[in-house]
């Protein structure tokens, strides 16, 4: 049997999502945690892979068992489970229901501010520029949704068999003391870096850095930038995860990241 977990966690302290050697990582203390409770090894495939100190505020993964459990395995797991990861559901699927292939849509937030502030530094990015372009920066993620290929924006392109990605959305907000911007995109897939990278050029852009030309010049050359400039990781959050037959409101809102209410459309 096969079941969907609907969780987050704050990538603060971890090397990513994804298990690998000599470094932590969120999936391995979730398989640790769940081969304690079930008493067997417990191997979870993720709806995808981030990078260090990257935050997921809606995150799936699944899980298979030949006999479903007789307890309470939500309460069990979040009580095990370290405070910077939590799982909000646990959902029967299919059998050949993927948490990772089967996903048709991810969005992701990039959260900045402006002044320093030790309860929004973990969740979001400190740049100290007091006044933004935002209207070059407007005309720039513009073009995000014009234009499919996405090599430059990829920290190794080659590894792909392609660099389409098709950007559904993409847009800037701003809270109303403008002092702090959100930058969303949402796509059908997203390349290494892609969107860090992306911020990057933008963060140029709003402090005049970079003309609109040069930017739209990557996606017409496909040719990476000379100088790799990603946005720092800690203001990125994996927010959306959306399946064909699987579609779940996100469940946390939290200082950096409140309901788009809050915040204004640029």
């Amino acid at each position: 049997m096969r079941f969907f977990f609907h969780a987050a966690f704050l990538g603060t302290h971890y090397r990513g999502w994804q298990r690998q050697a000599n470094a932590g990582s969120v999936q391995e203390v979730v398989e640790k945690v769940f081969s304690e409770i079930l008493k067997e090894p417990i191997s979870i495939m993720g709806c995808g892979r981030t990078d260090a100190q990257v935050h997921a505020s809606q995150f799936f993964f699944h899980l298979e068992v030949k006999d479903p459990w007789n307890f309470d395995l939500l309460f069990r797991a979040n009580k095990m489970l370290p405070n910077d990861i939590a799982i909000f559901e646990i959902i029967p699927v299919q059998d050949d229901q993927h948490a990772c292939f089967d996903a048709t849509q991810r969005r992701y937030d990039y959260f900045i501010h402006s002044e320093k502030d030790p309860f929004l530094n973990p969740i979001s990015t400190w740049y100290p520029e007091k006044k933004w372009n935002v209207e070059k920066m407007k005309q720039a993620i513009a073009l995000l949704t014009i234009y499919k290929d996405y090599r430059a924006f990829c920290k190794s392109p080659d590894l792909y068999q392609h660099t389409l990605c098709h950007v559904s959305s993409a847009q800037l907000f701003t809270n109303h003391q403008e002092d702090r911007l959100r930058f969303q995109i949402s796509a059908d897939r997203f390349l290494g870096r892609m969107v860090r990278l992306l911020v990057g050029k933008l963060l140029q852009i709003g402090r005049n850095e970079l003309s609109l030309e040069e930017f739209e010049s990557y996606f017409i050359t496909k040719k990476t930038p000379e100088v790799w400039d990603p946005a720092y990781p800690q203001g990125l959050f994996l927010s959306k995860v959306t399946y064909p037959y699987l579609d779940v409101p996100t469940r946390t809102t939290f200082a950096a990241t409140e309901d788009l209410e809050a915040w204004i459309k640029i």
